[in-house]
């Protein structure tokens, strides 16, 4: 009888380890913050600066349909792509020195600079070379969707991309069927792209102030990295049901194990 107090102590104690808890799996906690507060405005966020590999599309109109036809390619490469298959052929790949080739207006650097800034340059060198004022062109330069790849304990992992100018990592997660009961949403890794390399962030999806953090907002070509909680490689149960039946039936194993020793 007085075993019996160990083992089941031995028992809660596990449970309570083993167990993925509320506060792990809830997003953006409000910790210290009154019901119906405002939460603070967002800073707002740097321009996204053009990086190697980035796509493009732009497009061009004017009164004279004629020659703004020949800025507006229409790949004859496969003529049924549609959607990012059209874009791919269509589109214009920022190449490894920071160009892209415009048709008639040839390399135009863009590494480093924001999609408005692309729209302008090309703009002014169409006017220049091109059109006059009275052409009324009108250029729209943007990127061709929000690539990201996202691997880990999440229900989908893999490349997706979405098609807006402006992407949270939660639509990113939501997209992608959401982190597993088992992924770490405290230490959320994001391998993001810049000039000069590669740089490790992390973010925390469990607290409200994630919204403020600058990594809050995917950026092309980001691997979002979902790690697993330490209970998954315990193997116990992720609930604390899961973990009571695993422990028992392991202890009943070893008892049963012990008392046939016993008797030989």
């Amino acid at each position: 009888m007085k075993a019996t107090y160990p083992i089941l102590l031995l028992i809660l104690a596990v449970c309570i380890s083993s167990c993925v808890s509320t506060k792990q799996l809830t997003y953006l906690q409000e910790d210290g913050v009154v019901e119906d507060s405002l939460i603070p405005i967002k800073k707002e966020q740097e321009p996204y600066r053009l990086h190697v590999n980035d796509l493009l599309s732009i497009r061009v109109k004017a009164i004279d349909q004629e020659t703004v036809g020949i800025f507006n390619p229409i790949s004859d490469a496969n003529p049924n792509a549609t959607g990012e298959e059209r874009l791919y052929y269509d589109g214009f790949v920022v190449d490894r020195h920071g160009n892209i080739r415009v048709p008639n207006l040839g390399e135009v650097q863009v590494l480093g600079l924001t999609v408005e800034e692309v729209r302008e340059r090309i703009e002014k060198r169409l006017l220049e070379e091109f059109f006059k004022a009275e052409a009324n062109i009108f250029v729209t330069v943007k990127l061709a969707g929000i690539r990201y790849t996202i691997n880990g304990e999440i229900g989908s992992p893999g490349s997706n991309i979405i098609y807006r100018d402006e992407v949270s990592i939660m639509e990113a997660i939501a997209n992608s069927g959401d982190i597993t009961v088992t992924g770490d949403r405290e230490n959320v890794v994001i391998i993001r792209q810049y000039p000069l390399g590669q740089k490790v962030h992390h973010i925390d999806l469990t607290s409200i102030d994630a919204m403020n953090s600058p990594y809050y907002y995917v950026q092309p070509n980001d691997l979002i990295l979902i790690n697993p909680l330490p209970q998954k490689s315990l193997g116990t149960g992720t609930t604390g049901l899961e973990t009571f039946t695993t422990v028992l039936s392991v202890i009943t194993a070893f008892s049963t194990i012990l008392l046939l020793a016993t008797r030989l």
